[in-house]
């Protein structure tokens, strides 16, 4: 099984956190209940997750920065601020041209993997803030880089369900990198288009019934009714199995659990990374037993892929709009009779 499978399920088997209380000052900028921030006589408060961190006028804009998780490459690249990257971790996972040709120039350091960060050539190259997911396991790693007064930003967007929100997370950027214009006059233009796409999907005059995911090993990830797969489904005006589930994290099936809802569905999407059905069922030969193998349509989401990277992990963390159109092109191909799939793509 493909690494970039793996990664699909990780982002829906991660079980979100409590929910913090939104702050109730009209001065802050809500993202979402998960991430804030206030700006305040040229100084920058920011509330993310369980950290605060406090941004003196000169600290901010960064000018020089490394990122831990490749999904976060897609924010700095909607922004063009690929220039101020100094360094990656697993440069295999990003997609982006820039980024990879400036790896190439040396422009931009490789720092290491998600199993071991190169601490001391992170230092080197003296970065402002380092941005990545939270992982208490390198608890040690964090403090070493902040002990070298290194900012160490904790971000969690891979935890946001509403598709919108986690898009929102550009505007934080926008504030951080000094490219607050773009990072607003982007997120409007994603949030136009997502509102009005999902108004076109409320004129088809069916509501198809949806599948997604795959299994790992014995196990059926299913996205939990209330996951970004479940808004998307959802806001292409079509009908996910678990509809009526408000789990935020995915639900662990057996394969008998998954085939008893299976009834009328029509569509099954995020069906991993595999290139053929011949090839799906050799992994798995009880998808055979599916009506929609058999008799319905499926799409996994390798429309942009280059190896091990994948643009729907990255670019797409903010073209929130560009996934939804892909959902309605497939649910209602009818309602954009012109338009060409960008993640997704049919598999034969």
């Amino acid at each position: 099984m493909k690494s970039r499978i793996l990664l699909l399920f990780t982002f829906l088997v991660l079980i979100s956190c409590k929910r913090e209380q939104k702050i109730s000052s009209s001065d802050w900028t809500l993202i979402s209940t998960r991430l804030q921030y206030k700006e305040e006589r040229g100084a920058l408060q920011l509330k993310s997750g369980n950290f605060t961190y406090d941004f003196k006028s000169d600290q901010v804009p960064f000018k020089k920065i490394i990122l831990l998780n490749a999904s976060m490459a897609g924010y700095i690249t909607e922004l063009g601020a690929e220039n101020l990257i100094a360094g990656v971790s697993s440069p295999e996972y990003i997609y982006s041209d820039k980024i990879q040709n400036l790896l190439k120039q040396g422009k931009i350091q490789n720092v290491g993997n998600e199993q071991k960060y190169e601490v001391e050539k992170i230092i080197s190259l003296k970065p402002d803030a380092v941005f990545t997911n939270y992982v208490a396991s390198f608890d040690n790693t964090y403090q070493l880089l902040k002990n070298n007064g290194i900012k160490v930003i904790f971000l969690d967007e891979y935890m946001e369900q509403n598709p919108l929100e986690r898009t929102a997370y550009i505007r934080l950027f926008g504030k951080l990198l000094g490219k607050n214009k773009e990072a607003e006059t982007k997120y409007d233009e994603v949030e136009k288009n997502y509102k009005e796409l999902k108004q076109l999907a409320l004129k088809a005059k069916a509501r198809p019934v949806v599948l997604a995911n795959i299994m790992y090993g014995d196990i059926w990830y299913l996205p939990g009714g209330r996951t970004t797969t479940a808004h998307y489904i959802s806001d292409a005006n079509a009908e996910y199995i678990l509809k009526n589930n408000t789990e935020e994290k995915a639900m662990t099936m057996n394969f008998e659990e998954v085939y008893a809802k299976s009834a009328g569905v029509q569509y099954w999407v995020n069906a991993g990374n595999h290139v053929s059905k011949k090839e799906m069922l050799s992994m798995n030969p009880l998808y055979s037993k599916l009506d929609v193998f058999n008799n319905g349509k499926i799409y996994v989401i390798t429309g942009r892929e280059i190896q091990k990277a994948n643009d729907f992990f990255e670019s797409g963390v903010v073209r929130s709009d560009l996934i939804l159109k892909d959902y309605i092109k497939i649910f209602h191909p009818e309602l954009l009779p012109d338009y060409q799939l960008t993640y997704m793509k049919e598999l034969q």
